[in-house]
């Protein structure tokens, strides 16, 4: 499958320097199977002002709360992403309550928002229920969080790397001005090749190359629990959080190939020692795929802005 290959931006994004990372990525027309960073649950929490490198220390969050938070959910296979709503970010402390998010995005993804919530309140939270994806358990924990509407995060954290601000931020804004409440700029989520980048939660599904046309779509069809179809593919369909980057690979090749665009439609298993993924849709189909790591077409990359150039891979899938 042939990627649609471009330098320039898409609408809606800023425009990086040519030597950019994420424009080099683009412009070869590399994959983003299999490029999902890990995470079978979240925790997203808004933090205003400015972020470092390592948000959640690096922050006005307090560094213990940060660190604390990070530690607890990486112990238990999730992720903690900071939250600022798109537009100016003064160098200003936030204080009282917050907006914090709580997804699950294994099986049967959930996803409760909690308003004007404080960090005592977010440090009671059950993560072992929230990592089980046992709901009434982490409301049990936090009573004032109630069920959400999907959102959509986009990467703008610009000191981990230049085009998630400048390509990111601009996306962001856009795709908020046109779902008000549903899009916010997140610290780093990972694959800023790919900028700009988001994470559709609760579903934890990571897309490349967003533009705020695509944001829009994608939320309008996570309302219903889908993907817009042309979101689909190894343009920018980086895969689920919750699965191994193999099995990543192999689901987002079988949405592509057959059509697949309910997100809670297939359970995804392995791979085997084989490289052999075995995926599966609840009107019981199932297909055996086999994704493998192998050098991609494009010569050396730099995976992030300033790097050296390193030698490009890819999941290659075939079934």
């Amino acid at each position: 499958m042939t990627l649609g290959r471009s330098a320039r931006p898409s609408a809606g994004q800023g425009a990086s320097a040519p030597d950019a990372c994420s424009v080099r990525f683009d412009s070869a027309g590399v994959s983003a199977y299999g490029t999902a960073a890990r995470a079978l649950f979240w925790i997203a929490v808004e933090q205003a002002g400015p972020w470092g490198r390592n948000a959640a220390t690096e922050s006005h969050l307090p560094v213990e709360v940060g660190r604390q938070l990070d530690e607890q959910c990486t112990r238990r296979g999730g992720r903690l992403a900071l939250l600022r709503a798109p537009g100016p970010h003064p160098d200003v402390h936030h204080g009282g309550g917050r907006t914090a998010y709580l997804a699950f995005s294994g099986p049967r993804p959930w996803l409760l928002v909690a308003r004007e919530v404080t960090l005592d309140a977010l440090a009671s939270v059950d993560l072992d229920a929230l990592a089980a994806g046992d709901s009434a358990g982490v409301r049990a924990s936090l009573p004032q969080a109630v069920a959400a509407e999907p959102v959509l995060l986009v990467c703008t954290n610009g000191r981990r790397d230049v085009c998630c601000a400048v390509r990111g931020r601009p996306v962001a804004l856009g795709a908020a001005d046109a779902t008000p409440g549903r899009v916010w700029e997140s610290s780093h989520t990972g694959g800023h090749r790919f900028a700009p980048t988001g994470v559709l939660l609760p579903f934890g599904a990571t897309l490349a190359r967003l533009d705020t046309e695509l944001c829009v779509d994608v939320l309008a069809a996570a309302g219903d629990g889908h993907l817009p179809a042309r979101a689909l593919g190894p343009r920018h369909d980086r895969g689920r959080s919750a699965l191994e980057p193999a099995a990543q690979a192999a689901e987002s090749w079988v949405r592509v190939e057959h059509d697949v665009t309910d997100l809670t439609a297939l359970a995804t298993t392995g791979p085997d020692a084989g490289g052999r993924c075995t995926v599966r849709h609840r009107d019981g189909r199932s297909w055996t795929v086999t994704a493998e790591r192998a050098a991609a077409a494009a010569a050396g990359l730099p995976e992030s802005c300033g790097k050296p150039a390193v030698p490009v891979v890819a999941w290659r899938v075939s079934g």
